[in-house]
């Protein structure tokens, strides 16, 4: 079920900033709470929505003091069962500089080492009055279950397992969107353990929702069993992509998620995969250079790639936030005028 969200001017964003309602987002029960789970609650017009909305508050994380009211009184709560440093502290000070009130929950200093389920820590939580749950967890699926456990709370997925991480996902649409003007007809290729991201799935759906054609590079025990439904080509051949690149978007591998011997060393994945200094020679001028980090420098990208100028990677992280500002405003605070 998706449910429009109307969106009025950011309170105090300035008179330029009136958003056209069109953002779609999920609702978990009929007339309850909307929720941001996966980027197929959004379709093209809401996801450029979001991107409209984030320039504005792109505005606002440059001012001297980058704060605005729009969510005073709101309580967003950080629900993370794994590790985390971009997006945990992102959403938090995007909270922040909307004026909410946070709590981060820590799973090695909470009743769940005692036992408590999963359930009975979401509903505790909820019953002290919050607004927003921004949930991490290595189970696919949660953030969807913790959504028909809640009654008042909007859910974001910040990660579930390998299947999504949308709030990513736009934050890359809005990059490459700064730097290149547009996501319409970008040749995006997404290197490296497809298999285990949820950021690839996520930006799969977002990236060919906006226009852009993706290919898919990985060697085939780095492909997920199937790309049934995926709208993209695959490749093996990292050096035959490369020049016809506008954006490559590499992944690191995710050694902790694999069960098995799936590559036979670092040094070969690197060697075919990965991003060195003679491959980027390969690149276009100005095609960018994106990750999601953690960066395993060495590995996957070379250290001094890294810092090439059309490398946006700090710049991913910087936009996160005014995303986040956008998700949570569109769930939170859209259509309450402050009078600020």
């Amino acid at each position: 079920m998706t449910a429009t969200v109307s969106a009025t001017a950011a309170p105090g964003v300035g008179p330029a900033a009136a958003v056209r309602p069109a953002a779609r987002l999920s609702t978990a029960k009929p007339g309850g709470r909307r929720h941001l789970l996966s980027i197929a609650d959004l379709d093209r017009e809401g996801i450029e929505e979001i991107l409209r909305l984030t320039d504005m508050f792109v505005e606002v994380s440059e001012r001297p003091i980058p704060r605005v009211p729009a969510l005073r009184g709101k309580t967003v709560v950080s629900l993370f069962f794994e590790d985390s440093t971009r997006t945990r502290l992102s959403f938090e000070m995007a909270a922040k500089r909307l004026s909410a009130d946070t709590m981060s929950f820590s799973v090695s200093t909470s009743a769940v080492k005692k036992g408590e389920s999963l359930r009975d820590t979401v509903e505790t939580i909820e019953a002290m009055g919050i607004d927003a749950i921004v949930v991490r967890h290595s189970a696919a699926g949660v953030p969807w279950q913790i959504a028909n456990w809640t009654e008042g709370a909007a859910v974001i997925n910040g990660g579930d397992g390998w299947h999504e991480h949308p709030t990513q996902a736009l934050l890359d649409c809005y990059t490459i969107r700064q730097q290149r003007g547009r996501l319409d007809g970008q040749r995006i290729a997404i290197v490296g353990d497809i298999r285990h991201s949820r950021v690839a799935r996520s930006d799969v759906l977002a990236f060919t929702a906006l226009g852009a054609s993706v290919t898919l590079v990985a060697p085939p025990t780095l492909l997920p069993p199937t790309l049934a439904g995926w709208p993209v080509e695959v490749s093996h051949r990292l050096d035959e992509v490369l020049p016809s690149c506008d954006v490559v978007y590499l992944l690191r591998l995710q050694r902790e998620r694999m069960q098995e011997a799936l590559l036979p060393s670092l040094r070969e994945y690197t060697a075919t995969y990965g991003l060195t200094r003679q491959r980027a020679r390969l690149l276009v001028p100005g095609a960018l250079i994106m990750h999601p980090g953690p960066v395993n420098r060495g590995v996957e990208i070379a250290a001094e790639v890294a810092d090439q100028p059309n490398s946006v990677i700090t710049r991913q992280v910087r936009n996160g936030v005014a995303v986040r500002m956008a998700v949570l405003y569109l769930l939170l605070g859209s259509g309450v005028d402050l009078g600020v």
